[in-house]
């Protein structure tokens, strides 16, 4: 069978993984809300749909591979509402399905570790969508389903680097405050190494080795640029919006050994660091 895969919400991580895949041959189609993203997406070398408002019946039936990135909405989740109608007449083509979920699941745990058997615990609205929407795809019978849980995306175009440049970064002080990263090009990496050994059923944490505080992060982007160190605010007094406040609710430090021993994946930026320094060494390097 042509490796086809079909992208749900073709968005950031996607785009990341169709650079790999192209190289090798795939045929990969996107989808997009929006109009204005369509030339984008095909000038990648991704055929490009409109999605919702365009029937994709006809490119799901001819689709190896599917991922679902998008996120669920107020109605839940808008892939599986899509296909649910068609999963049994689709599924015998596919040989992998990956469903980018969140490490918002498993709740706050005050800086403490947690794996993928960690009891999900949200505490946000936010990630008790996720959890439905991991269950809901995981009902489904016969699906070689995989679930991907991210921490924090970062990569070219998506940092902190923009925030210190133009003086708005601060560094927002919470004790105890402990996030995971992982950067968008070790997600592309995990993917496609599950692509090539599929094990259906399987759920996989990813993000990097070194989860860190908040302000660490603004620091040394700072340092890298040579800036001014931005304001340190404490978060109770700090002026955030409720989505940016949302995510200091839960403080935890991510493990990903799981994908480490079953698919042989190393993150290529280990560290926020490492991460961090290769992008900025493409930002002026372009």
């Amino acid at each position: 069978m042509d490796k086809v895969l079909f992208s749900f919400g073709h968005g950031y991580s996607a785009r990341a993984l169709a650079e790999r895949l192209i190289v090798k041959g795939w045929r990969i189609i996107g989808t997009t809300r929006s109009p204005e993203k369509l030339e984008g997406i095909s000038e990648t070398g991704v055929e490009p749909m409109l999605w919702p408002g365009t029937d994709v019946s006809e490119q799901l039936q001819q689709a190896s591979h599917l991922l679902i990135s998008a996120g669920p909405g107020p109605e839940g989740d808008p892939a599986l509402n899509a296909l649910k109608d068609q999963v049994s007449q689709i599924a015998p083509r596919l040989e992998w399905v990956g469903y980018l979920s969140t490490t918002g699941v498993y709740g706050d745990h005050q800086g403490d570790w947690v794996d993928e058997d960690t009891p999900l615990t949200a505490t946000t609205k936010r990630g008790q969508k996720r959890i439905d929407a991991e269950a809901a795809w995981q009902a489904i019978p016969d699906l070689p389903l995989h679930i991907f849980r991210l921490a924090g995306i970062y990569g070219p175009g998506r940092g902190p680097f923009a925030k210190v440049r133009d003086g708005s970064a601060r560094r927002i002080i919470k004790k105890g405050q402990f996030f995971s990263r992982i950067h968008v090009e070790d997600i592309a990496q995990a993917l496609d190494l599950s692509m090539a050994q599929p094990t259906p059923g399987a759920i996989y944490n990813l993000c990097d080795d070194d989860p860190a505080p908040p302000q660490d992060v603004i620091t040394h982007a700072a340092e890298l640029l040579g800036a001014p160190l931005p304001e340190k605010v404490d978060f109770e007094s700090a002026e955030m919006s409720p989505m940016a406040r949302s995510f200091y609710a839960e403080s935890k430090k991510v493990r990903n050994d799981r994908i480490k021993q079953a698919l042989g994946w190393e993150p290529k930026y280990a560290t926020y660091r490492a991460g961090l320094a290769a992008i900025l060494d493409k930002d002026t390097t372009t």
